[in-house]
């Protein structure tokens, strides 16, 4: 099982290669949007000069965390945006496109179980796909630090105090892992409509998986006058229980970065437990489970034509 699951996530990286395309193109995206960034501030000397010499005799260590934090945060926030487009996407596409090309008549003909293959389609989805995308944000920090580190040091700055110095990367990047990972597993429902779709539709899965959503919303509202499948399906991105409340809100208070150095730290702000414990949650992974077993069902009786 473990041997074929391995074998049939490796076949779906092989043939979807936007699974790695899509974090190098956004990775060179953010390198050249960072270079252009800097050869603009360049053209200010004076007032690069005042800022390069307060961040390093004014600002404190907290202030220096904080501002390259934001920048993290920024750059981030780009692949996680892209991870929902680009799973979508690939949801939609992975059942989809094996019946239309035919090619789903070759997998039948080895050794591997309808229900192997959506599992191996749902991990590429829910784990791979965020894996990879965590991989890019890391090239892409490590990338842009050493490319602003010597942009500051040609500038008569102290490129390893205020980079290197100022900025935790194991903090930044164990959360950037925590809350993709979590993502993803938060909005497995979704996941396992899409692979259904994917599996039964015989045209325009982008449409048929979206159409019903909406259209249930808007019945929804016009006849009962309420909104609870929007509120609880539709927005379900919204009440990821992953952060702690109030703190996110607290992040630029100086007063609070004076008190504690760690108040600058992604991961205090991270409650995993309280994500691990949410009935949402665990109600949203047995959505999932049972989306994922109708896609299986799909795919095995469904006509390949």
């Amino acid at each position: 099982m473990i041997t074929h699951q391995l074998a049939l996530v490796k076949r779906e990286i092989w043939e979807h290669r936007s699974i790695y395309v899509t974090p190098l193109a956004i990775a060179t995206i953010v390198t050249l949007g960072v270079l252009a960034g800097l050869m603009f501030a360049s053209g200010f000397t004076a007032e690069l000069d005042i800022a390069i010499f307060g961040a390093q005799n004014l600002a404190g260590d907290p202030e220096r965390k904080a501002a390259l934090t934001v920048f993290f945060l920024g750059t981030s926030w780009i692949f996680i945006v892209a991870i929902a487009i680009l799973t979508i996407f690939y949801c939609l596409d992975s059942l989809y496109a094996e019946r239309k090309d035919k090619s789903i008549l070759f997998w039948r003909s080895l050794p591997v179980t309808d229900a192997e293959t959506v599992v191996s389609k749902l991990l590429t989805a829910i784990v791979v796909i965020p894996v990879v995308m965590v991989l890019g944000i890391i090239v892409t920090h490590l990338v842009n630090l050493i490319v602003v580190s010597i942009w500051v040091s040609m500038k008569g700055g102290d490129g390893g105090m205020l980079i290197w110095g100022s900025i935790s990367l194991l903090d930044n990047w164990l959360a950037a892992f925590i809350v993709v990972i979590a993502s993803g597993i938060w909005m497995s429902p979704f996941v396992g409509w899409f692979l259904l779709v994917s599996a039964y539709t015989k045209r325009s899965p982008l449409l048929m998986a979206f159409m019903p959503l909406i259209l249930i919303g808007l019945l929804e509202g016009i006849i009962f006058r309420s909104h609870v499948f929007a509120d609880n399906v539709l927005a379900r991105g919204d009440g990821l229980p992953l952060f702690r409340i109030g703190d996110i809100e607290r992040f630029f208070d100086e007063d609070r970065w004076r008190i504690a150095d760690d108040a600058t730290s992604l991961l205090v702000h991270l409650d995993v437990v309280q994500f691990l414990t949410s009935p949402a949650m665990w109600a949203g992974v047995l959505v999932c489970g049972l989306l994922s077993t109708g896609a299986v069902y799909v795919r095995r009786f469904r006509d390949e034509s």
